[in-house]
Parts: C-alpha cells; sequence; structure tokens
C-alpha cells in the first residue's frame, strides 16, 4: 500500500475537512472506483471498522490499518502524522 502523509497542522483541519481532502487525493490517483476502507481518528480514538483494533491491543499497527491492508488497499492517506488516517482500495 502507497503511503501520502500530510503536514497540515497549520490548517487545523476537523476530520471531515481531512477526509474530503484525503477522499480527493484517492480520485485523483485511483479513479473513481476508489473506495474508503477504513480510517482512524486519533483526538477521538474512534476508528472505521468498529471494533478492528480489539485484537491489536498493546500492538504498533492499528486495526484500521491492518484491516485495509489485509483487504487490499492501495492507498494510505496521514494526517499530522496519525492524527487521521485514510486507507482506500
Amino acid at each position: 500500500m502507497k503511503s501520502l502523509r500530510l503536514d497540515t497542522a497549520e490548517l487545523d483541519l476537523d476530520f471531515n475537512a481531512a477526509l474530503k481532502l484525503a477522499t480527493a487525493i484517492a480520485l485523483h490517483h485511483l479513479g473513481d472506483d476508489t473506495m474508503l476502507l477504513s480510517w482512524y481518528d486519533r483526538e477521538r480514538d474512534l476508528e472505521s471498522p468498529a471494533g478492528v483494533s480489539e485484537c491489536h491491543e498493546g500492538c504498533a499497527t492499528k486495526g484500521s490499518w491492518d484491516y485495509a491492508l489485509n483487504r487490499g488497499a492501495r492507498l494510505a492517506v496521514d494526517f499530522d502524522t496519525g492524527r487521521y488516517t485514510f486507507c482506500f482500495l
């Protein structure tokens, strides 16, 4: 999976703005058939699909990342060193 890391701290993006930007990037790089597979919001400690990190307690790899890798994700967009992470197929 390719990773794109963005430093957007000065923009003070909220989750929805980061999601819109990540989706636009994914559409540009992967085409119209792209799909969001998983995401992680460190500030609220939320992820989708819900509960995928339950098996990863104490692990360095977040469940949302592992979930995406095991389902063929092609692009991860990471904001501010893990503040928000979005993985696309």
